[in-house]
């Protein structure tokens, strides 16, 4: 499974660069470039939730089979004809395919018991810190070589590979346990909400996300403003895309020794502090240190946040907590760049790191009790 979701994400990763470097090949402005990306979003955040839902009444597999095939096709389209249109989408089809697989994966991963839920989370995230750091290579590495056209049938490989394993597991694949449907179709996002350790979660799951989003986006305006190189930028970046990856290899070993919401907290904590001092530094081996440090922090949280939403969430409600998140991550994908490039151009870019910083400090003070809220058995709260 793990591998099947690591291979599908690595064509959201890719296809993200590729279709940047398409449009900018194509003479769209910065801008519009922007916008092009937020695409990949912008659906999934508005229908991550119900895909949830549904995922949670009909079981993940029919879902997943669609979502590959939605991957596959967007991935082909600009192979066949490359232009704004074919553009939009790609980044339609590949961000709603991903969007969809990664609720249902994440709820059947998220079967079992704590410890093989804990388990299944760690080789996933490690999987998807993998796939995030091969995808962009690869999109670079085979434009530059086979060209704009041929780097979108390229990813369309791994998107028929993850299709045709999921034929092989679909035996393996569970089917969702009945509810009484006349119920679940009058229960609201806003239920999930009020089930206080669950709402302390996506809030914290909101605030990660957005630092993670924050620092991709900032530094490379940060560098240029100090007059650094765009391959030093990229090294810069790239410090932290290699923590995420170690601190994920041997998270199991950490997760042994603490909790959930003490590895949240710390990495919370350890985000702010860097967030604080990123203005300060000049000299690149420190900024290097520094991404990389950010890249521990953040990178060792996801486990815990998948593990806490599936123990919190009400029976027969995880893909949709699972799609919650999914839509709050998208969302801040969606307008974080657009709200603080705004912001940027009336304040500029240092005082960014701080109100980041600010963020997480309200966030950790209003989670600061959580961690009582930890237990090895999955709740059973309905609100």
């Amino acid at each position: 499974m793990c591998a099947l979701t690591m291979s599908l994400h690595s064509v959201l990763s890719g296809t993200r660069v590729a279709v940047m470097l398409a449009g900018l090949d194509l003479g769209l402005s910065t801008f519009e470039v922007g916008i092009l990306v937020a695409v990949f979003a912008l659906l999934p955040m508005m229908f991550s939730v119900q895909t949830g839902r549904l995922i949670d009444a009909i079981g993940p597999w029919r879902p997943m089979c669609m979502s590959a095939s939605l991957v596959l096709v967007g991935a082909i389209i600009p192979f066949v004809w490359l232009d704004i249109i074919t553009l939009i989408l790609c980044a339609i089809l590949v961000g709603v395919g991903q969007m969809v697989y990664q609720v249902a994966a994440l709820g059947q991963l998220g079967r079992g018991n704590n410890d093989q839920r804990v388990r299944h989370f760690s080789w996933l995230s490690l999987s998807l810190a993998f796939s995030g750091t091969v995808g962009p290579l690869l999109a670079g590495l085979s434009i530059d070589h086979l060209g704009h056209r041929f780097a979108f049938v390229l990813f369309a490989l791994p998107a028929l590979f993850s299709l045709g394993g999921l034929f092989r597991l679909q035996d393996q694949l569970q089917s969702a346990p009945r509810h009484h449907h006349e119920q679940d179709a009058k229960l609201k996002v806003t239920d999930l909400l009020a089930i206080d350790p669950l709402k302390k979660v996506f809030i914290a799951n909101l605030l990660i996300s957005g630092a993670w989003d924050t620092h991709m986006f900032i530094v490379p305006i940060y560098g240029v403003d100090i007059g650094l190189s765009a391959t030093t930028i990229g090294v810069i970046l790239s410090c932290f895309g290699v923590a995420t990856l170690l601190i994920r290899m041997i998270l199991p070993l950490i997760q042994q020794r603490f909790k959930p919401w003490n590895l949240i907290h710390a990495s919370m904590v350890t985000t702010t502090l860097i967030f604080i001092l990123y203005p300060f530094i000049g000299h690149v081996w420190l900024l290097m240190t520094l991404s990389f440090g950010l890249g521990l922090a953040l990178g060792m949280t996801q486990t815990s946040v998948l593990t806490l939403l599936q123990q919190h969430a009400p029976p027969g409600r995880a893909s949709e907590a699972f799609g919650f998140r999914m839509a709050l991550i998208n969302g801040s994908q969606v307008t974080l760049p657009v709200g603080f490039g705004a912001l940027g151009a009336v304040i500029g870019v240092m005082p960014l790191f701080w109100a980041a910083a600010v963020a997480l400090t309200s966030g950790i003070w209003v989670t600061r009790h959580a961690g009582n809220d930890d237990s090895n058995q999955p709740s059973n709260h309905r609100p």
